[in-house]
């Protein structure tokens, strides 16, 4: 990476000196606290520390070129922006050190937080996915008419991966008010530039996109603030996404542990006469803005406000764990309140696939802040028809096609709820979502119990085989997500919970995965009410009763075993999970102590499907009430075949009546 000129040139415009000061103060507040971090560091004091030496012009230019109510979404150079907000120096050293005043109460380190307040949201190590999010910011704004703009930082590292682009695509696509602030520093921890991309420029990335791309002179803080100052401006009026290059250099290790040893001396020497606060100091002194006294003062003022904070977050105690709090903590709090059916009104009948679409059609007139987001979801109404007609009743704007990219529209999804807004993202189909697996499982899932931070988002999860549909369109991938603390999962096996699931669902601000069948989209029918009702989450339904033996099951399943149960001729309770997390342990329990004989079936496979954790928790919580082994059946450990006889075996049906015959031999 070359330097781009032998020395920054400042041009105050029309700037007040008192703007001008106020720029060189909250520059030095970054570098004064990494100064001090390092020394704590050698001190072993604090345990880490991300470095933004030589790249604090850029987050000083863009705070302060921004409204304190339009949001930031930060990397872990940009201590600037933090501090630029104004956060409380002593929650942040808190946060730096684990303690529970901190942003995060200990739960996660440095960076990796947001503050609504502040109008931040921060980062997860992953880097990409704030991209997303800050589309969703910008959505929201969007459609409330906000003119408002969002800034979104990543480096040139995190350029390489996937959800640069389908950050960048879909923000092109909707028009959508976002800066994209690429600090272009030369390395990905040890990696040049030209061993992640080809090109040399990113403004070289802007015309494939369709937007405006601009490269400015990141250590300049006077170009950066008035480069972002009127490109805010122009794009609250004009909405549309706008890519800035920021060139710039870390002076120090990727994180301190790591050195610099991997940087030719040369290169390190020439940036450092390009430091961007003592050029800008320079620059103060002489235009005669910033004399000795003043100069003094600010540095006073400064260094006595970290040194306060500082032995304010040391003085506070190490974090006594609570397990009620980390436990609470996981989900956003919500009691729900149940919405039975009215008595005496109309019910209609409705394949599974018509309650779906009735449930989705009556919570988006119930919560004009919801949108729907989805591949083919607009005029086509969706691959499988269930928002047919949607987008002519709601509009384009709350009923959305999307562009390929399910990491994006996740992560959309969780900007629009950082805004307030419901979001429901639709699966194609739930083999899809590993494409977005990232997004749910450490952005959606976690966001609650790092920094308080709900998800109000529902993702639909065509899912199931049985339709000759091959490895891609048949998965059954519930017990992806069932590890994950953070999520609810819900699965329907009839008309009615599949209506009453997807409206509490979608009332509950947490995030949910959301499993249809296709297999019974159109192949089951029942009488269910017209009206908007809900089906109470976390509670099973005994579906059948019986006294031989416990089947334990969910969607599919429940029509496996009922079919088993008649042809075998046998008495058995079939108890329906619906809500496979959380789980309705006291119905396990009930059911077991009845019968003394328990046989789960799913239709994932075998090996680490739901099946084995809740009979692993009936072995050890129930075992005083059994008469025989706690059994269960799945699918094939293989991947789910084309052929319909490979298929038929593959599918646990036939396997499954063995095991029942089995387990009543006992």
């Amino acid at each position: 990476m070359e330097t781009t000129s032998a020395a920054l040139f400042f041009d105050c415009k029309n700037l007040s000196d008192k703007t001008l000061l106020d720029l060189y103060e909250s520059l030095l507040m970054p570098r004064r606290i990494e100064e001090k971090m390092l020394i704590l560091l050698r001190q072993g004091r604090i345990s880490k520390w991300f470095s933004g030496w030589g790249q604090e012009a850029i987050s000083i230019g863009v705070v302060h070129a921004i409204r304190a109510e339009e949001f930031i979404l930060p990397m872990h150079r940009n201590l600037g922006i933090f501090t630029g907000r104004d956060m409380p120096l002593q929650r942040l050293f808190s946060q730096f050190q684990g303690k529970l005043s901190g942003f995060t109460k200990g739960r996660d380190r440095s960076f990796h937080f947001g503050s609504i307040e502040h109008h931040v949201v921060g980062m997860i190590s992953h880097l990409g996915p704030q991209l997303a999010i800050a589309d969703g910011i910008a959505l929201a704004d969007k459609l409330s008419t906000e003119k408002k703009v969002t800034v979104v930082f990543t480096g040139d590292g995190a350029s390489s991966e996937g959800d640069f682009h389908e950050g960048l695509n879909v923000a092109a696509v909707w028009k959508l008010p976002v800066i994209f602030v690429v600090e272009h520093n030369g390395y990905g921890l040890s990696t040049p530039s030209e061993e992640q991309f080809a090109f040399k420029n990113f403004t070289d990335k802007g015309p494939g996109y369709g937007m405006e791309a601009i490269r400015i002179q990141g250590n300049n803080v006077l170009e950066v603030y008035e480069t972002i100052k009127n490109l805010a401006e122009d794009i609250r009026n004009n909405p549309r996404p706008v890519l800035v290059e920021a060139i710039t250099f870390r002076m120090r290790g990727h994180e301190e542990a790591s050195g610099t040893k991997y940087v030719p001396k040369q290169l390190m020497e020439d940036w450092s006469k390009l430091d961007p606060v003592e050029n800008y100091e320079s620059f103060l002194e002489e235009t005669g803005i910033l004399d000795q006294k003043t100069k003094d003062r600010i540095n006073r003022k400064v260094k006595n406000a970290i040194n306060d904070a500082l032995d304010i977050a040391f003085a506070e105690e190490a974090i006594s764990p609570n397990l009620e709090t980390e436990l609470m903590d996981v989900y956003a709090p919500f009691s729900q309140k149940l919405k039975s059916p009215p008595k005496n009104r109309s019910k209609s009948p409705k394949r599974l696939v018509d309650a779906i679409s009735d449930g989705l059609r009556q919570s988006m007139r119930k919560y004009p802040n919801l949108i729907l987001m989805g591949q083919d979801i607009g005029d086509y109404g969706g691959v499988f028809k269930i928002t047919d007609g949607f987008k002519a009743e709601f509009g384009g704007d709350r009923v959305r096609n999307t562009p390929l990219c399910e990491s994006a529209i996740i992560g959309v999804g969780l900007g629009l709820s950082i805004k307030g807004y419901k979001a429901m993202v639709e699966m194609q189909f739930a083999d899809f979502v590993s494409v977005g697996f990232n997004q749910i499982v450490n952005n959606l899932a976690k966001i609650h119990y790092r920094w308080g931070q709900n998800a109000d988002i529902v993702v639909r999860m065509p899912t199931g085989a049985g339709m000759a549909a091959g490895p891609f369109h048949s998965q059954s991938n519930e017990a992806w997500f069932f590890h994950t603390p953070g999520l609810k999962i819900v699965y329907p096996s009839n008309p009615y919970d599949a209506k009453g699931l997807l409206n509490a669902a979608i009332e509950d601000p947490n995030p949910y995965l959301y499993f249809e069948h296709k297999g019974m989209y159109r192949s089951l029918s029942a009488e269910i009410p017209d009206d908007y009702y809900t089906v109470e989450i976390g509670k099973a339904e005994l579906s059948i009763a019986g006294d031989q033996l416990s089947i334990i099951t969910y969607g599919m399943g429940v029509h496996w075993a009922s079919t088993a149960v008649k042809d075998l001729g046998i008495s058995a309770d079939i108890l329906d999970l619906r809500t496979l997390l959380p789980w309705d342990k006291e119905a396990v329990r009930k059911t077991v102590q009845k019968t003394g004989k328990v046989i789960f079936l799913h239709e994932d496979c075998l090996s680490g499907g739901i099946g084995a954790e809740i009979c692993a928790w009936i072995s050890e919580h129930c075992f005083e009430y059994l008469d025989a082994p706690v059994m269960r059946e799945g699918s094939l450990d293989t991947p789910v075949p084309f052929a319909p006889n490979l298929e038929k075996q593959f599918l646990p049906v036939e396997r499954f009546k063995e095991k029942v015959s089995r387990l009543l031999e006992y």
